[in-house]
């Protein structure tokens, strides 16, 4: 079983940048493709961006291109999303979400473990 803690989040003004992080228990967290989702109130949870476990394959949600980058430190069973130039649309709770070996996926329901989710909120 596969604990994912997300942190980082907060209220941020419009134009400013978050990292968050998403750290896993399990050892073998190298082998686990992540991916990040929000959920704003009233709204479906949507993909973000993801990070295959090799760390080779990078999907970004086309409104996020350009202004957040993905990366994983494998040694620290860490996750992080980098956001810039956040504006109020980009507020909601932002989940992780771990796979074993599969590939990116942007559909919720294909990833087997998630975390509780960290607050985003961006004033305008």
């Amino acid at each position: 079983q596969v604990q994912l803690v997300e942190s980082g989040g907060g209220l941020v003004q419009a134009g400013g940048s978050l990292r968050l992080s998403c750290a896993a228990s399990e050892r073998t967290f190298s082998s686990y493709t992540v991916g990040w989702f929000r959920q704003a109130p009233g709204k479906e949870r949507e993909f973000v961006a993801g990070i295959s476990w090799s760390g080779d394959s990078i999907y970004y949600a086309d409104s996020m291109k350009g202004r957040c980058t993905i990366s994983r430190d494998n040694a620290k069973n860490t996750v992080y999303l980098q956001m810039n130039s956040l504006n109020p649309d980009d507020s909601a709770v932002y989940h992780c979400a771990a796979r074993r070996y599969w590939g990116v996926s942007r559909t919720p329901n294909t990833y087997n473990y998630w975390g509780q989710g960290t607050q985003v909120t961006v004033s305008s």
